[in-house]
């Protein structure tokens, strides 16, 4: 069991690296463009991004999970995998030059629909180009991820945001683009990414089957609305946001904001909730892969109750050092005469506990889905996503209007609190394993509690560094309580560390 624990955390490394140095270098540009452009055009950029993300879904419709299966399974039956990634390629190809077309062609009319004025047209048009080039990229790096090639990967990752690092603060700093140079330095960091997955396209071949097709529709197409509604988990409240009244923008945050303001402070806060969002989706990269090669070892249910413990254990513990130690962060004059973002912003900072406990209910779903994809009951994964983000979008709704930004945040973890349980419910009835869910929920609470300690006894500290000891102090008594809820998991990682430094007892 060890052994292929150490796989898994190998290449979770491997992608961990590669996307925390990409996720890094791009995070460079958010007090770039919190500094450099309006909160209104901070608001543009959010609300087009997000349903960016949205049309991803779309424009993949499930290929990227059905080719791993598809590929994956083939390799023990003799199957000529080329044939799956040709006709998987040339399908996206077509479809996705398509669609980039028509949103293209109906840029004012989608301007509108997604709460912009007509007038914002040329950012959709950008967004359709971002789209179409991201789109051709995922067979490659599905592809690279299937072989276990983290490196190239890692690569073509990095080179993408370098180049969109490079281009943004040349274009926004030296051309004055402004938000034109936002959209554009995106796209330039999507070609550069398909540029450098070239190498893989040796896999491709002139061949096309619809017999093919159909058998990857009918295993990825559950992932489209199931991708939609996971996706409006996170980001229907912007669209909603962005709808907000101006009498209740003012009653809650005063004058002198709009929704689109309201928007660009929302949408910079909560990007602070990368720093678990990296983490979950690092995991993801290598935990798919890696549950479909050993659903049928022996060991399988336990080495699964042992992974879920794990990596919600460290989601947990980051999120309670996020919520401490993050808003200092962004407060803290640098050289005196810099934040991370404006003091503007900072009336959206009460969001960041929120947004990073729904996080933890990501990590859960995130490791109950190998449940429903070794079974392949696909099916449910709709039921499991649409119930969260029907909560989601009850409770903005309800809350946004009465709490503007915290209501939105606490939406999200309404959201993925019942998609978390929705989807424990299907894949533990199909793939039954005994996790510890008692021992979890004490941890939970005992976080949740300990961030309310922190916030209520702060404003009677002195400003010596108690505040920053404190801190700390909670930090390791909650350490100590996992260390002594799951001393089994505890053991593993500590001879996992052992070995990976030589320590010996």
């Amino acid at each position: 069991m060890f052994s292929k624990l150490k796989l898994l955390f190998k290449d979770t490394v491997i992608y961990g690296v590669s996307s925390i140095l990409a996720r890094s270098l791009n995070y460079l540009l958010v007090p770039l463009y919190a500094n450099k452009l309006t909160t209104f055009d901070n608001g543009i950029q959010t609300i087009v991004y997000a349903n960016i993300a949205l049309a991803n879904v779309l424009f993949s419709y499930g290929l990227e999970t059905s080719y791993l299966k598809v590929a994956s399974d083939s390799a023990g039956k003799d199957r000529d995998e080329t044939q799956f990634f040709s006709t998987a390629f040339i399908s996206l190809l077509v479809t996705s030059t398509l669609f980039a077309l028509l949103i293209a062609f109906f840029a004012p009319d989608i301007s509108r629909l997604i709460g912009l004025q007509a007038s914002d047209f040329p950012f959709i048009r950008y967004a359709a180009l971002i789209l179409w080039l991201d789109t051709l990229l995922v067979i490659p790096f599905a592809e690279l991820r299937l072989k276990r090639k983290a490196l190239q990967f890692a690569m073509a990752r990095v080179g993408g945001v370098i180049a969109v690092v490079f281009s943004a603060v040349l274009l926004i700093l030296q051309f004055n683009a402004g938000l034109h140079g936002v959209f554009i330095a995106e796209a330039f960091g999507s070609l550069i990414s398909l540029l450098l997955v070239i190498p893989v396209f040796q896999q491709f071949r002139p061949f096309f089957s619809t017999g093919l097709l159909r058998e990857m529709l009918r295993i990825g197409l559950p992932y489209v609305p199931t991708g939609i509604a996971g996706l409006l988990i996170h980001l229907i409240d912007r669209n909603i946001l962005i709808r907000i009244s101006p009498a209740e923008i003012e009653r809650i945050y005063g004058k002198g904001f709009e929704p689109s303001d309201i928007v660009g402070i929302y949408g910079r806060i909560a990007a602070f909730g990368v720093i678990l969002q990296l983490f979950i989706q690092v995991f993801r990269f290598a935990w798919q892969p890696f549950f479909l090669q050993h659903s049928k070892d022996p060991d399988a249910k336990q080495l699964f109750r042992h992974i879920l413990s794990i990596s919600t254990l460290i989601t947990m513990f980051m999120a309670l050092a996020a919520s401490f130690f993050v808003p200092d962060l962004v407060r803290y004059h640098y050289g005196g005469s810099f934040y991370l973002l404006p003091p503007r912003y900072w009336i959206g900072l009460s969001v960041l506990p929120w947004i990073f406990l729904s996080y933890v209910f990501d990590m859960v779903s995130t490791n109950l889905s190998a449940g429903l994809l070794i079974t392949g009951n696909t099916r449910y994964l709709p039921v499991v996503t649409f119930a969260g983000a029907v909560v989601t979008a009850l409770c903005c709704w309800l809350l946004i209007p009465l709490s503007g930004m915290d209501g939105a945040a606490y939406a999200i973890v309404a959201g993925t609190l019942v998609m978390a349980l929705v989807m424990a419910k299907y894949s533990l009835k199909l793939f039954p394993v005994s996790h510890d869910w008692l021992k979890l929920a004490l941890l939970l609470a005992a976080g949740i509690t300990l961030a309310w300690f922190q916030t209520a006894v702060w404003d009677y500290l002195p400003e010596n560094g108690s505040d920053a000891a404190l801190k700390a102090f909670l930090l390791l008594l909650y350490l100590v309580l996992a260390v002594i809820l799951f001393r089994t998991e505890a053991t593993l990682v500590a001879v996992k560390v052992r070995g990976k430094f030589g320590w010996k007892r």
